[in-house]
């Protein structure tokens, strides 16, 4: 359960920071940047595996770089869902996605890292 909570908050601090270099994306509170990871939790968990799948044509022929746009889309649709994360576009949801992966990448090493200090 460590590792959920520890992403959720990693991702909502992640969401914040992007708001500093990512213009047309922004964040109110610490909080929206909570409710706005959790959302996008549940949305990559639900939605994008049927995208994926949809579009795994596509994402074969562009080498796996299709996945970008995916994410891009979710974050985009977060947008809609929740109040206070605005994406005033698909190219800053597309920047904040790839920042996302990078974050995501750096948590996964820290999550094995301390996993197998156990």
């Amino acid at each position: 359960m460590m590792p959920i909570i520890f992403r959720w908050i990693i991702n909502a601090i992640a969401l914040m920071l992007i708001t500093l270099v990512v213009p047309g994306f922004s964040v109110e509170s610490f909080g929206y940047a909570l409710l706005a990871a959790f959302v996008l939790g549940l949305v990559n968990a639900i939605v994008r595996p049927l995208l994926f799948i949809l579009t795994l044509p596509v994402t074969i022929m562009t080498l796996g770089l299709f996945t970008f746009i995916l994410n891009a889309l979710m974050i985009w649709l977060v947008s809609t869902i929740v109040d206070g994360f605005v994406v005033e576009g698909f190219i800053p949801a597309l920047l904040a996605a790839l920042l996302l992966w990078f974050v995501s990448i750096g948590t996964n090493s820290l999550i094995k890292h301390a996993q197998e200090g156990k």
